[in-house]
């Protein structure tokens, strides 16, 4: 490894057939798409899945398995909140027909099945869990975890997979402030990542890349399709692409909010994941859990019972 190259995409070279995953559920798969387009014109299979927060009972696409569904672009489903039929009619209207694996919002035993079932169907031997925001890498004793239920649950199902190889991409560094993240924290726990070798580096996503501007385009066309229900996260880092800085709103939904859109948004920050999942403290907690309301519930028990830190500012 030197300064040409990537150890994101040196592990991600190693590979055949890649799952991206959006692993916090809602439009967090549209933040794997750059990295979609990266990796199909490095010649990799690629295929696509998302903890869901639509309803699937009120969706008609093939059931995989227990708590997972396949998704078209001619799949129906809830009009004023589907994510995943948005995205994969944005595909048919390039052209292309592309499926979306939904998981149903559960708790992390029937996900870990799920999952497995979805290894078995399509036989990927690489995940990338994708985390519109950066919660993921909270641990527990931070001072706010922002949204964890979903991220964890799907950290702790990919874990439990035996796979050649797992890995972590966050964009979005700032927008979780909104939900109480400290990223003095964050940052914190890249350093210690960084000690366990565990930290694969930043790579920006910049205009005129061909990734990067399907990706806007995505963003965009479901934000015309969901007006109502746009993607904060894309839209904050569409915004810092751009070049936005400061508080600057993309939508109505975050009016009454002061947002700090920076050029750090606009970057994937890479993790072995593996590594993030020892270093969650109440991960294990959580195996045998069936609903996600049983996963709140055991991580509010945790915090409880334990120390946390104290809100820090980054000191520049």
């Amino acid at each position: 490894m030197d300064l040409s190259t990537s150890p994101l995409f040196e592990r991600l070279q190693r590979a055949d057939h890649v799952l991206l995953a959006g692993a916090g559920g809602g439009f967090d798969i549209y933040c794997g798409l750059p990295l979609y387009f990266r990796l199909r014109a490095m010649g990799k299979r690629v295929s696509l899945a998302n903890l869901s927060f639509t309803v699937l009972d009120r969706v008609d696409g093939r059931v995989v398995a227990p708590g997972l569904m396949e998704v078209r672009a001619e799949t129906q489903g809830p009009e004023h909140y589907f994510p995943e039929g948005v995205l994969a009619r944005w595909f048919q209207a390039r052209g292309e027909s592309v499926s979306i694996y939904c998981f149903d919002k559960v708790g992390v035993a029937p996900l870990s099945a799920a999952w497995a079932s979805l290894q078995k169907e399509l036989g990927f031997d690489t995940v990338v869990l994708v985390d519109g925001g950066t919660d993921i890498l909270m641990r527990g004793d931070e001072a706010g975890l922002g949204t964890p239920e979903e991220d964890i649950s799907s950290l702790a199902a990919v874990d439990s997979l035996s796979l050649r190889d797992k890995l972590i991409v966050c964009l979005g560094f700032g927008v979780d402030a909104f939900h109480g993240i400290c990223h003095a924290h964050f940052l914190e726990a890249v350093a210690d990542l960084s000690r366990r070798g565990a930290y694969l580096g930043v790579t920006a996503l910049l205009p005129g890349m061909p990734e990067v501007d399907r990706y806007r385009e995505a963003v965009l066309y479901s934000s015309e399709e969901m007006a109502r229900r746009p993607s904060i996260v894309s839209l904050s880092v569409v915004g810092a692409i751009d070049g936005d800085y400061g508080d600057k709103h993309r939508t109505s939904r975050t009016q009454g909010s002061k947002l700090w859109i920076n050029p750090l948004m606009s970057m994937y920050w890479a993790f072995d994941l593996d590594a993030v999942a020892r270093r969650c403290l109440y991960l294990e907690q959580l195996r045998d859990t069936h609903t996600s309301w049983e996963v709140g519930a055991r991580i509010e028990t945790f915090r409880a019972r334990n120390p946390t830190k104290s809100w820090e500012d980054i000191p520049v």
